[in-house]
């Protein structure tokens, strides 16, 4: 049989004191819990955000028509692309609305401004002939008036082409 050490009761009497103490403790917490109304039991950190102006300030939208356009609130100068990209409208927070046609400027090498440069050449050139052409046939009636003599200058064997009008 073991002997009673009269330190080690008192050692393990004081270890029970203070293992129910903690439990009375804890207890009493869970007691003050379950008594406070559900919430204040759970604080937690909520935040809500309002949106009062959207907060996509630029960029850009598509519309069909400028009454899609029109229907849109805008608070910053905003761009509106038809879908095939050849109309822009431009809307300001006033609610004015102003319109502008697309032409897309493809960028051109050495070559290419060479190409165009001979087809408006080419163009000018059909419009010179074609303006001669005209002139042409308002000469040629007049020409029809006239009377060509042609004589035969002997000494130097030069041919002198004279024309004189019939009318006169």
């Amino acid at each position: 049989m073991m002997y009673q050490n009269p330190y080690m009761s008192s050692f393990n009497s004081q270890a029970n004191i203070d293992r129910i103490n903690a439990q009375m403790a804890e207890l009493e917490k869970m007691k003050q819990q379950i008594q406070q109304p559900p919430q204040q039991q759970m604080p937690t950190s909520l935040t809500q955000n309002f949106q009062l102006a959207p907060t996509h300030q630029g960029g850009m939208r598509y519309a069909n028509t400028i009454d899609d356009v029109g229907k849109e609130v805008v608070y910053v100068d905003m761009p509106f692309f038809s879908k095939d990209m050849s109309v822009v409208w431009i809307k300001n927070n006033k609610g004015d609305i102003k319109t502008y046609e697309l032409k897309e400027i493809v960028p051109m090498d050495e070559k290419d401004m060479q190409i165009q440069y001979l087809q408006s050449q080419i163009e000018e050139l059909k419009g010179m002939i074609k303006n001669e052409s005209n002139t042409n046939v308002s000469n040629d009636v007049t020409k029809q008036d006239a009377t060509d003599t042609t004589t035969d200058d002997g000494a130097t064997r030069t041919t002198t082409k004279k024309s004189k009008s019939t009318n006169v």
